[in-house]
């Protein structure tokens, strides 16, 4: 691997962090609350997508009222903090991570998880070396990392959008990264099914090798 040209802005939840079971557990206590029988991950990857309540309304038939929404976020949040201390970084992430910085690479961190939150997470994984800047979501839950992604650009020092590939497990990251005209790959291990992602009209892979293989070749 020689110099990198490229940066790479790095999914969290579903694409370094493999938190999938702990989301399915949270998801499903969130249906329980209102009524709704529990979902396989199956049906979770071909339904989902943002913002998170018309993924609610794929499975209910119509948006969550306010009410219900502020209701089944709170028991969400309250059951994947209960989960996600018993997952890891997905397969490769660490090595592949120190890779692509030791070989001259940049990358960073952009995720809708908590920024409060996800600092400690990612540095108790004792990655948070390997990211020239690392950003979660501030504000309500829920929404588009569209508007997350301009903030994030904008405090990188020397990266251009069209040399920076985004990395994530989400039709969202592709949605975000076309909208700064960055690339995008995305990853089937995290919330979406390969069909899905595949509607998005970027390269879709099944390992986080693939990816950063694929980033080289979009900006080589």
């Amino acid at each position: 691997m020689g110099k990198h040209t490229a940066h790479i802005v790095w999914d969290w939840n579903g694409t370094l962090f493999h938190d999938i079971d702990a989301v399915m557990s949270a998801t499903n206590a969130a249906f329980a609350e209102i009524g709704l029988e529990p979902i396989t991950l199956a049906r979770y990857r071909a339904l989902y997508c943002v913002p998170i309540p018309r993924f609610y309304e794929r499975l209910m038939g119509r948006l969550p009222t306010q009410a219900e929404w502020d209701h089944m976020d709170v028991v969400f949040h309250r059951h994947y903090r209960d989960h996600h201390i018993r997952c890891g970084l997905a397969d490769g992430a660490e090595s592949l991570l120190a890779g692509w910085q030791e070989a001259g690479g940049t990358q960073s961190l952009l995720s809708m998880h908590g920024h409060e939150e996800l600092v400690p997470l990612v540095r108790g994984f004792g990655i948070e070396r390997r990211f020239i800047r690392v950003d979660g979501r501030t504000g309500p839950s829920g929404g588009s990392k569209t508007a997350h992604m301009d903030r994030h650009l904008s405090g990188l020092t020397g990266v251009v959008a069209s040399r920076t590939v985004v990395i994530g497990d989400a039709v969202d990251d592709a949605v975000a990264a076309a909208h700064v005209g960055a690339h995008a790959v995305l990853y089937t291990g995290g919330s979406h099914s390969r069909e899905s992602l595949v509607e998005a009209g970027v390269p879709v892979v099944d390992s986080l090798a693939e990816a950063v293989a694929e980033a080289e070749r979009l900006v080589g």
